[in-house]
């Protein structure tokens, strides 16, 4: 299983990258791309949407499942991956680059402390 130290995890199987002027990227990790299986839809919300800690922002379908997207902290959307709407297979194929979901601007940026660094979601994630 892929899983990058320098992410942010949630126990929900997404994944959070903080960049510069607290905003962020967010996707959903390896191990839930592999558990969904062949990635064929995914929803994204609108710019501008504010969205608390936990909840959902969107939705990701496979072959196998749809499965809800929920937001690791407070956030307000920047905007959605649009190379997803022709690509959504990016999830599978690059989790933690090209197939992140948003990107969003932290509302309360103490609230990345909180989420689970790379060893805890390992423990999470064990099959």
């Amino acid at each position: 299983m892929n899983l990058p130290e320098n992410l942010k995890y949630t126990s929900d199987h997404e994944w959070l990258k903080r960049l510069d002027n607290d905003e962020a990227l967010v996707g959903i990790t390896d191990y839930a791309q592999n558990s969904l299986g062949d990635i064929t839809f995914v929803e994204t919300p609108e710019s501008r949407d504010t969205f608390d800690a936990g909840a959902t922002f969107g939705v990701v379908e496979s072959v196998k499942a749809a499965s809800d997207l929920y937001m690791p902290v407070d956030a307000e959307v920047i905007e959605g991956n649009a190379a997803l709407e022709e690509n959504p297979e990016q999830v599978n194929t690059s989790a933690f680059e090209e197939g992140w979901i948003v990107k969003i601007k932290l509302l309360n940026p103490t609230q990345v402390d909180s989420l689970l660094d790379a060893e805890a979601y390992r423990e999470i994630a064990k099959d």
